[in-house]
């Protein structure tokens, strides 16, 4: 079964953006980033992978937490993973988020849906 943690919010502090979830059902106090990034174009959701006592941990972070990634994108702030009261870097974030919303621009096998709101958030001014 995978294992993940969505994010429900994200705040903007000092040049960090930390994504936040209250779910403190997984300790991310021993996490290691794994710098790896994955689309769920079912969930219109992009996932970020964590490794927590040798299994990989899925950060979902849906539609409504975009804007915060769109702040990270334009400004270079540093992404955090704030779970409860514990927090791990998410040091690759930013340019794996690059990658995908480059590879997803007007790319259908994303879904119609996925690249509509990519286009919407990351791509218009």
């Amino acid at each position: 079964m995978r294992k993940i943690i969505t994010i429900t919010s994200y705040e903007i502090n000092e040049q960090i953006i930390q994504l936040c979830s209250n779910d403190t059902s997984i300790n991310i106090t021993k996490g290691k980033d794994t710098k790896q990034m994955l689309v769920d174009s079912d969930q219109t959701a992009f996932i970020y992978i964590i490794e927590c006592d040798e299994e990989y941990v899925y950060i979902e972070i849906p539609h409504a937490c975009w804007k915060g990634l769109k702040q990270l994108l334009l400004h270079n702030y540093q992404a955090v993973l704030q779970v409860g009261n514990q927090r791990l870097q998410l040091e690759n974030m930013k340019e794996e988020l690059e990658y995908l919303i480059n590879n997803i621009e007007g790319n259908t096998n994303y879904g119609d849906e996925m690249v509509s709101k990519v286009e919407e958030i990351f791509l218009t001014n």
